[in-house]
């Protein structure tokens, strides 16, 4: 099926992105890889290549395309190349929107040139030790200043991804206490300086996978936040976490759509060069059958992911069609990964391959972002169950 998701443009971008791997990142990814993350230099680079400056208004120093089809390219090149760009995603997925949708033009003004230039690299700290998907129930406080100058912020936040390089973190808090009939009431947000006193950065966290991604735990005492610096309304938080959360599993189903494509192209390779009983292990039947199954369910997702990337440009994107996209992706990537890593045998499970280091990335698609459980919550409540 021919694939219009996609113009000259997007393909064009395709091509730089894909030297730009090829010549700045799979040199030393295993460098990466052994040391936890990306450098920080590495996202001036990405600045200067202008991906983060794509959705970003030209006046701010952006590009000004309302798009998210470009990020999408940056899934699938990544994914292909079985590297990672470390953190950075978190900053165009999670930090943009919120600038975009709740900063004052005064905001805009310090925060977006710096955004695109890489000088500030920004992160979401939402989720807190003990409260895990019960934002309501979080216990960082942020209390006004007596003379109305700042807030004073104290608490502890833990999964931040992109916490240890972030500049500047989007920090949810309490500034007032929640009420007997509503327990989300009273949750602010603000753009928390990384260099303010008080401000700490703790344990880089030993995860699973997505080991190039910096996830950290942070800890604030005293931390004095100007009140410029808060985005939106005092304690209509909450409400603001949920506006992002269709582009985000956006980004969670078609990063796993891309992760599947990637698995059976590695798969494939494998399988056409690996020898067993004087023949390639490509020319047995069941690895066939296996492959195209798996490039069926591909195909399926890929569908699926571009739908999703459809509605969500035009702006049409409902929740439950987001937690179905990410639901089923996140799904068909677990299964065809698996099932890819299973066709390279013991090899499969060396980090030396690339489909090693896939399966185990892939594996929290279907935690952060909302569970797979939650998405069927969701999905089910849309058709009246």
């Amino acid at each position: 099926m021919r694939r219009t998701v996609f113009n000259e443009d997007h393909e064009a971008f395709r091509e730089t992105i894909r030297a730009f791997i090829e010549a700045e990142v799979v040199p030393v990814h295993d460098e990466w890889f052994a040391a936890g993350q990306a450098p920080r230099d590495f996202y001036y680079k990405l600045a200067e290549l202008g991906v983060f400056g794509i959705r970003v208004p030209e006046e701010y120093g952006g590009a000004g395309i309302d798009s998210h089809k470009f990020e999408a390219v940056i899934y699938e090149e990544t994914s292909r190349a079985g590297v990672t760009f470390g953190g950075s995603g978190v900053h165009v997925l999670l930090g943009l929107p919120y600038i975009q949708m709740l900063a004052t033009d005064e905001q805009k003004k310090r925060f977006l040139p710096k955004f695109v230039s890489g000088e500030e690299m920004w992160a979401l700290a939402m989720t807190e030790p003990g409260t895990g998907s019960d934002l309501a129930g979080m216990k960082s406080t942020a209390k006004l200043s007596e003379d109305g100058t700042h807030y004073v912020l104290n608490g502890a936040k833990t999964f931040i991804t992109g916490g240890v390089h972030a500049d500047r973190v989007i920090v949810c808090a309490r500034t007032a206490a929640p009420r007997e009939d509503d327990r989300r009431f009273g949750i602010s947000l603000f753009a928390v300086d990384a260099k303010s006193a008080g401000y700490s950065v703790g344990r880089k966290l030993d995860k699973l996978g997505l080991k190039i991604s910096d996830t950290a735990e942070l800890a604030f005492v005293d931390v004095k936040v100007p009140v410029e610096d808060l985005l939106g309304e005092e304690n209509k938080g909450f409400a603001y976490l949920g506006l992002n959360l269709a582009s985000e599993r956006w980004g969670i189903a078609f990063g796993a759509y891309a992760q599947a494509k990637a698995a059976v192209r590695f798969a494939k390779e494998y399988v056409q060069e690996r020898t067993i009983f004087g023949k390639t292990v490509a020319s047995f039947q069941n690895t066939k059958f296996e492959l195209a199954a798996c490039q069926a369910e591909v195909d399926a997702a890929e569908a699926v992911a571009d739908r999703a990337l459809e509605a969500l440009d035009a702006g049409e994107l409902t929740p439950a069609e987001a937690a179905s996209a990410k639901l089923f992706c996140t799904e068909v990537a677990h299964r065809v990964i698996d099932r890819c890593l299973q066709l390279h045998g013991g090899y499969g499970f060396m980090n030396e391959y690339p489909i090693a280091r896939l399966y185990a990335d892939n594996r929290v698609n279907r935690i952060y972002g909302g569970t797979s459980e939650v998405m069927k919550s969701i999905i089910a409540k849309s058709m009246g169950l």
